[in-house]
């Protein structure tokens, strides 16, 4: 797209996506570790357009805690798991929290969980359980895993359980280590959920990050990515599904700011019922001393129903012409009527054939979960959710 004179005089700029709606660098977005620094956003905010406020339980105001999240982890061998106070020099060095509920969960919780993998060893998976507070409750937490020089390790964090909860989450990934990790939001139906995501990679660090979104009345995750060494390498792969009502939003940044790093995100969602809603904000960029840099993002949405909406937004920001690569791509659609035709043509049901289509929009993701039991799982899980619908 070309930008014209008249263009940047508003401010606008080639990979805006706003058509007609000024934007400002990602590099300027604000960052802060204070809760006062942010004003109290009412939803009109660009970070928080997409957002039902009303549906926060207050998260976004400073409501205080009324409960506890209970965290358990279940540990590979030779993994350490410990309770951190809050002064620990350790947290907050993977990222900042670029928003106010970020920054209030900071600010609110008590005591952390760190998971450390060993240097130069490769661990079976760890599992790490967050249970919400419960109906009508508030809590906040914290949770650090660090992948030390070398280590290789598979985490699964699953969340489940109801009430309102925000943290922060940090991702520790030192150099030459090789850190996956599936994030699960398998919440009651009342739950809100808020989440910031930080991940720091160090040289030829390697940091495959999966998120499954099924359950929760509201649920918010914001992945950001910063690379501190050369040749690191960042996938971002995320699965969504959202009934009647719900509101699932995710907002996924990746920073380029070291030279000859790789990134490539790919996130799928399906919608159906009334008022399901899901949001997919995809902001990369590429500063001007990140030469070398190979990127692609990529949101694919399928409708199952009327009064479904999937709001899809891929931003590209780039700083320096010597990248290796850069692209993205978004596209929301129904059912591709050639593919319910050609397994129809084949003998196979109208209700099997759509479940077929489904599945295979989905195997993508599901295929690159390395953990049988979590795959499993989450097949069971959309199949009760085609089941739902009756697709």
């Amino acid at each position: 797209m070309a930008v014209t004179t008249e263009d940047q005089q508003h401010g606008l700029t080639a990979h805006s996506h706003g058509a007609g709606v000024p934007i400002s660098s990602r590099a300027d977005h604000f960052t802060s570790f204070d809760v006062d620094a942010f004003e109290v956003p009412g939803g009109r905010e660009e970070i928080w357009r997409f957002t039902p406020m009303k549906r926060l339980a207050g998260l976004h105001t400073g409501v205080p805690a009324t409960g506890t999240a209970t965290v358990e982890v279940k540990a590979a061998d030779g993994v350490r798991v410990e309770t951190a106070a809050k002064g620990d020099e350790r947290l907050g060095t993977a990222g900042t929290p670029g928003d106010r509920i970020a920054a209030q969960a900071w600010t609110s919780f008590t005591e952390a969980t760190v998971v450390t993998l060993p240097k130069d060893t490769k661990v079976g998976p760890t599992t790490v359980t967050v249970t919400g507070p419960g109906l009508g409750q508030v809590a906040y937490g914290h949770l650090q895993v660090r992948a030390e020089q070398f280590a290789e390790a598979v985490v699964v964090v699953d969340h489940r359980g109801s009430g309102a909860y925000a943290d922060n989450v940090e991702f520790v990934v030192a150099d030459g280590a090789h850190l996956t990790v599936v994030a699960i939001q398998d919440w009651a139906d009342d739950a809100v959920h808020v989440s910031a995501h930080h991940a720091e990679l160090g040289r030829d660090a390697t940091f495959k990050h999966t998120v499954i979104t099924l359950g929760g009345d509201l649920v918010r995750l914001t992945p950001v990515v910063t690379y501190t060494g050369r040749g690191g390498d960042a996938e971002l792969l995320g699965l969504y599904f959202a009934d009647a009502g719900q509101h699932l939003e995710h907002r996924t940044f990746v920073d380029h700011a070291v030279s000859n790093c790789r990134s490539n995100v790919v996130y799928k969602g399906a919608l159906q019922g009334d008022d399901a809603h899901t949001v997919w904000i995809g902001d990369v960029l590429i500063r001007a001393a990140a030469e070398g840099t190979e990127t692609f993002e990529l949101n694919r949405n399928l409708v199952l129903t009327d009064g479904a909406r999937a709001d899809s937004v891929p931003n590209l920001e780039i700083e320096t012409g010597e990248i290796e690569g850069a692209g993205h791509a978004s596209a929301t659609g129904r059912f591709d009527d050639e593919q319910l035709f050609y397994l129809q043509a084949r003998g196979i049901p109208e209700e099997q054939a759509r479940r077929l289509v489904v599945r295979g929009f989905f195997h993508e993701i599901l295929l690159k979960i390395g953990v049988p039991e979590v795959r499993e799982r989450l097949e069971a899980a959309i199949e009760a959710e085609l089941e739902a619908v009756g697709a």
